[in-house]
This record gives structure tokens, sequence and C-alpha cells, in this order.
């Protein structure tokens, strides 16, 4: 069952990645002579060095074949890493202070105890605002276009789970730390039921109205004393565990209630048993995985916010006994997304008492043992919250009735976090699952990270892999400048609430690495330039893929200006941000942002 929380995330993700599938409308031509104070007046960027081309191969092809064309989808054969395994490691010292003094050759990552090779290390500072270097005015992000988002939040509130008493207690505090938001930070509201929810805003009104809204939503939804009282945890222990005591007590439990404890009634005390059993694990099934499909739809919807990521998750904890698999991709979706989960135990400080949700204890004779698994409840129920935030570099809070100070913590990233990335040799494409453990050569410190990762059933394509690549790039604020190019950006009001916005992209193709193939040098660029609005939301995009095969007169002589690519869209008034990837078949990148303020 998919929640409408989740339906409109999936849609929403459609709608995106559909935009960055936009085929270019315009035939790109070399670009003529800058003009002063035209758009592609700017020199362009110079590279470190000029890499050699590769030696020329025997002419084969057609001599006719033109030396630059652009399409609408690549079929070029791009040149990939192979797969990492991304770790994201938050390292404490004795009294809880975040370190971040560490370097690659201080840490150690073993997988299934075979220590591996660190191929992929950064270390991330809370708080760094990207900069965007090449705007239209030559000015950063947030003088460009004051406001614009920087920090994203997601508030998911498991109103499938919550009791009344506990989510108004936290919804009180989440309105609290909502007066200290910020003029770059946007937060939205999901739930697990998906029948209350706000896509990301800073309109504080909106987002207390949703707050009033909130309230728990169970799927069992009866709200009638049940005989035999069963919960997800002991119905599973019984029927999947094979645990004979959880039978045992639970049978007694309808003895209890049904029949007064008479033991002549006991044929049918077990037939309820096992129909309560049944019942109880279907249901924890269902709410369990529907939990879940949510989880993913919130790091999906993170994942297409360009700038940082985190989400919060509210909950009492729910038990996930099968789904251990599907658990992992989510945080594994998160870390590679850049997506913090941190999550908040909204019970609070509680004492534990025998399963008494319907108004009914246990008989004496079995309420010490209930008690036991009453316990072991509670704490595989924390085992989501604590594992997600362990995976994906976030903070789990319970014990706690502070919860405004909670939640300020929550919001906020650690300090320091490191991201730890290794290719397993011989990786066996099977499924299973393999350990993970980081260690810091030498020093006693808390490491929370990952436990570990599943193998992949099957490989995923070059092709594939590089699409999956832009789109990261796209939904970040990363800048990198592997490829000489400039973004620009123009625009002219066609009425006063419309507007034309055009992006131009000048690549410096006499400084880009060729392939010499029939006396032609070859490559291949994409192009994706994307379009946010105020709130960070998905406006529009275009991509283009332009093909070159220059002859050596052409590249040495006529293109000292470069080629510029241009992108329009029309739109309103109001702040944009501009994000620019440029990608090409050799897997060098090129990622900028640019702001514009259209009045």
């Amino acid at each position: 069952m998919k929640t409408k929380c989740g339906a409109a995330v999936v849609t929403l993700l459609t709608l995106v990645l559909a935009g960055l599938g936009m085929a270019a409308q315009q035939t790109t031509t070399p670009a003529p002579a800058a003009q002063p104070g035209s758009a592609a007046s700017s020199s362009a960027s110079t590279p470190q060095s000029s890499p050699p081309s590769a030696p020329a191969a025997p002419q084969t092809t057609n001599a006719n074949v033109p030396e630059m064309s652009s399409r609408e989808e690549t079929s070029t054969t791009f040149k990939v890493k192979v797969n990492l395994v991304e770790v994201r490691a938050v390292v404490r010292d004795l009294q809880g202070n975040a370190v971040g003094n560490l370097r690659k050759e201080d840490f150690q990552l073993t997988d299934n105890g075979k220590p591996q090779v660190i191929t992929k290390f950064s270390m991330d500072q809370a708080g760094a605002k990207p900069v965007a270097k090449h705007t239209n005015a030559g000015t950063d992000l947030d003088d460009a276009a004051p406001g614009l988002p920087l920090r994203y939040v997601i508030f998911l509130f498991d109103d499938i789970h919550l009791k009344f008493g506990d989510l108004a207690q936290v919804r009180n505090a989440v309105k609290r730390t909502l007066l200290t938001l910020q003029s770059t930070d946007r937060v939205a509201i999901f739930t697990t039921s998906g029948q209350t929810q706000l896509d990301f805003t800073d309109d504080r009104a909106k987002l207390q109205d949703t707050l009033d809204r909130l309230q728990p939503r169970p799927i069992t939804g009866s709200g009638t004393q049940q005989c035999p009282d069963v919960s997800y945890y002991i119905a599973d222990q019984a029927q999947n565990k094979n645990d004979p005591q959880a039978l045992r007590l639970i049978t007694q439990d309808a003895l209890d209630c049904a029949f007064d404890g008479d033991v002549t009634r006991m044929a049918q005390a077990q037939q309820m048993a096992q129909s309560a059993i049944m019942r109880e694990v279907d249901l924890g099934n269902h709410e369990t995985q529907v939990s879940l499909d949510t989880l993913k739809s919130a790091v999906q919807r993170m994942a297409a916010t360009p700038g940082q990521r985190s989400i919060i998750l509210v909950s009492p904890g729910f038990y996930n006994p099968d789904q251990l698999q599907e658990q992992m991709e989510i945080a594994d979706r998160a870390l590679h997304s850049g997506v913090i989960i941190s999550a908040l135990d909204a019970r609070g400080l509680y004492t534990l008492t025998p399963n008494a949700s319907n108004g009914r204890e246990p008989g004496p004779s079995i309420a010490g043992q209930m008690m036991q698994y009453t316990h072991q409840e509670a704490s595989a129920n924390a085992d989501v919250m604590s594992g997600l935030a362990d995976a994906t570099g976030g903070t789990f809070i319970q014990n706690s009735n502070d919860f405004e100070g909670g939640l300020r913590r929550l919001a906020a990233p650690p300090a320091y976090s490191y991201l730890l990335a290794f290719s397993p040799q011989d990786l066996k494409l099977d499924g299973r699952f393999h350990n993970l453990k980081v260690t810091v050569k030498g020093q006693k410190l808390n490491i929370q990270a990952r436990k570990g990762y599943y193998a992949p059933r099957q490989a995923t394509s070059a092709a594939e892999q590089a699409k999956q690549q832009i789109r990261d790039e796209v939904f970040s604020q990363e800048e990198l400048h592997d490829l000489p190019v400039e973004l620009h950006t123009q625009f002219f009001k066609t009425s006063d609430n419309d507007a034309k916005l055009s992006v131009l992209v000048k690549l410096d193709v006499q400084h880009l690495h060729y392939r010499k193939v029939d006396g032609r040098n070859n490559n291949s660029v994409t192009v994706t330039a994307v379009l946010f609005d105020r709130n960070g939301n998905f406006v529009s995009g275009d991509q283009k893929t332009l093909e070159m095969h220059w002859k050596d007169e052409t590249l040495g002589a006529k293109l000292a200006a470069g080629v510029t690519l241009k992108s329009s869209f029309d739109v309103k008034p109001g702040s944009y941000m501009v994000r620019l990837v440029v990608r090409d078949e050799e897997g060098q990148l090129t990622a900028q942002n640019g702001a514009i303020e259209i009045p």
C-alpha cells in the first residue's frame, strides 16, 4: 500500500526527472566573436594543463560527419568510476565533542573483517556555505538573491504509531522551534499516514496550521479492548521466531480474559491466541511497510533539494523484523544523497508497563514474563531510529523530556563528519549482507557509522551510472571545475507578470580532452541547466548533448571564442537559483550555481 504522501512525492520526482530529460529546441552553433557587454564577453576559464590527444586511428568513417551537432539523448558509452560503498562517520571524543582534525590515513575500514583501501575521503563542516563563483553579476549566492534556501528540514511525524499525548507535546515543541527559523531555512511536514503534509516553505503560518491538524492515525484504528491483547513484537516471536514461551503467554492471556482462567476451555483459548497472533503480525507488517515507504519518499523528496538536508523522524519507534534490507536501502540512498536522518523518541521519559494499551493488564501469573517481552519490545522498536541515525550521521535522542532542546540539536547537522568510500574487490552480485567497521588508529574515540550494506543483485550499466551522477550533482550545491565552463544569466520582462530567463553556458572547447579518431578530435558533452524557485522547488530543466568531431584546423584556429549554448525559461518575477552541471564522456564534471532576482 502506498501512502498519499508517498504518491505525491513520487509524482513530484517523476516531474523533476522528466524535466531533466527535456531536449534542447535550439541548434547549437559556435559562439560569434564576443561583443563588449555581451553574456559571452568574459574570457574562457583557463585549465591547469592541456591534456594530450590520443594517437590517431586509421580513417574508416565518412569525412563528411558534421564537426558539431546537438541531440536529445546521448548514446555515448560513458566512462564511470566503479561503484563505491559510502560510509558517513561522525567521530566524537570521550566528552562527546565532534572531532574535525582527522585525515584519511587515520581511519581503518573493514568489510566482513577484511581491510579496505579508502579511495574517497572528505570532511564536512556544518554551516559551510557554497559560493556561486560564476553568476551573471559575479557575486555570491546570498548577495545575488537574498533569502534563497541553504538548509532543508523535514519533520516526519509517525502518526501511525504516536499516541495523542506524546504527539501533542512534541508538536508544541516543534512550534517553538520554528520561531527560530532563518531566512535561508525551508521546512516541510510529512506524516507516515500521508494524511497531513506540507511541502517545503518558510511560511510560518502554514507550518503552524499544518502542525495543529496533526493527530494519531493508527491503521488498526478500532480502539476496542482486545482479547488476548497482543503486540506485534510478541506475536512475531511466537509465529516467526518459534518462541514457545511467547505462544504460551498469549494463550494464557486468552484463557484469562475470555474464559476466566477455566483450563477446560484451553483448546478454544489456543485457537483465539493463534488468530490474534496472525492478525497482529499482518497488521504490524503492514504498518511497518507503510512507515518505511514514507521514509523512502521523504528521502527521495529531500534528495531533490539543493542544500543541506535533514530529516527528523518523530516517533515512539516501531518494530521491523522482516524489512531490514529495505531499511538499509533507505539509509544507503540517504547517505548517497547527503541526507542526514535523525530521530526523536516522542515518549520522552517513560516507565515501561505490561502491554495494556486498551485498559486491561495481563493476569498476575504471566505479568512478570510479559514485562520481559515489553522491555525487549521497547529496545527493538528503537532499532529503526538508532540504525538510520547511525548510518547517515544523524542523532537519536531518547529518554528525555527536553523536546525543544532535542529538536534544536537534531535540526543542526554534526559539527564535523567524514565521508569514506571504497570499491569492494571481487564483489559478488548475490544480495548478501556485508558487515562494516570503522576505527581510528591509536585513539580512543566514539565512532558513529553504518553497520553494513547489502551487495547488489545486478550490475548497473555505465550509462545509467552516468545519468545518476548528473542527477546527483543537479541537486547538490557543491561546485566542481573539471571542465572550462562559464555560466551567465540574462532576463527580460515580456509583461508585468512574465519574463524570459536565458541561461548561457560558454564552453572553452579548445581546452577539452579529445580522442583522435579518423583525423577528428572527438568528445561528447552533456549540459544540464535546472531552475529552482526561492523555496528550492524544481521549476524547469533543460538538457542537451553536444557531439564534437573537430578538424584540427577548426579546433586550432576558429574556436578561440568557444561555444555558447543557451537554455530559455518562461518564469514569473521572483528569486531563482540556477544549477548547471556539465559532464563529458571521460567523466569530467563542472557544477556551478547562479542566482538571479527578477523584479
